[in-house]
C-alpha cells in the first residue's frame, strides 16, 4: 500500500501537487452541537450573557477556515474565495448544526477548510454557552459534499 504523506524513507513529506491543474473546488462539512433546550432558546433569541454566539461562532469558523494550514500539518496553504458559515437549530432537541462550504480555485481541495470551520465554529459555540450548560457536547462532524479535481463530486447519503 502506498501513502502519499510519506517518502520513500518512510518520512512525512507535503504532498507535491504543483504538477496538478486548478480546478474549482467546494467542499461543505457540519457539525451539530448539543445542549439544553432553554440554553438554545438563550442563544437563538441572542440572550447569552457573552453575546452574540452564532455571530461570534460564524466569524471563528471563517478566520478558522484560513488557517487551517497552520493547524494541520500537511495541508497546503490555499487562496479561498469563499467561506460561508450557516446554521440551523431543532428546539426540541436542543440542538445547533453548523455547515461550512468553501471555495477556491486551486490544485487540492478544501475538505479540510470546512472541517476545521465547522470544527471551530461549534468549540467557539460551546466556549460561548459553557457557563449556562456543563453537559454541552459537539458531536458529528463529517463532509456532506466536495467537488473539484480528478476525483469529481462526492455527496454524503446519509448521516452517520
Amino acid at each position: 500500500m502506498h501513502f502519499n504523506h510519506f517518502d520513500s524513507n518512510g518520512q512525512a513529506i507535503m504532498v507535491d501537487i504543483s504538477a496538478k491543474q486548478p480546478t474549482l473546488r467546494t467542499a461543505t462539512a457540519r457539525s451539530t452541537v448539543r445542549m439544553q433546550p432553554a440554553t438554545l432558546q438563550l442563544v437563538v433569541d441572542g440572550a447569552m450573557a457573552k453575546g452574540d454566539v452564532l455571530g461570534v461562532a460564524r466569524l471563528a469558523g471563517i478566520a478558522a477556515a484560513k488557517k487551517t494550514p497552520d493547524l494541520i500539518p500537511l495541508s497546503h496553504p490555499l487562496a479561498l474565495h469563499a467561506v460561508g458559515i450557516e446554521f440551523s437549530w431543532d428546539a426540541a432537541n436542543g440542538t445547533i448544526s453548523i455547515e461550512a462550504t468553501v471555495r477556491a480555485f486551486e490544485r487540492t481541495g478544501v475538505e479540510m477548510e470546512a472541517m476545521v470551520a465547522v470544527s471551530v465554529a461549534a468549540l467557539t459555540v460551546y466556549d460561548m454557552c459553557k457557563g449556562q450548560d456543563k453537559g454541552i457536547a459537539i458531536t458529528e462532524t463529517l463532509l456532506l459534499f466536495k467537488e473539484g479535481g480528478k476525483s469529481g463530486t462526492w455527496q454524503r447519503e446519509t448521516a452517520l
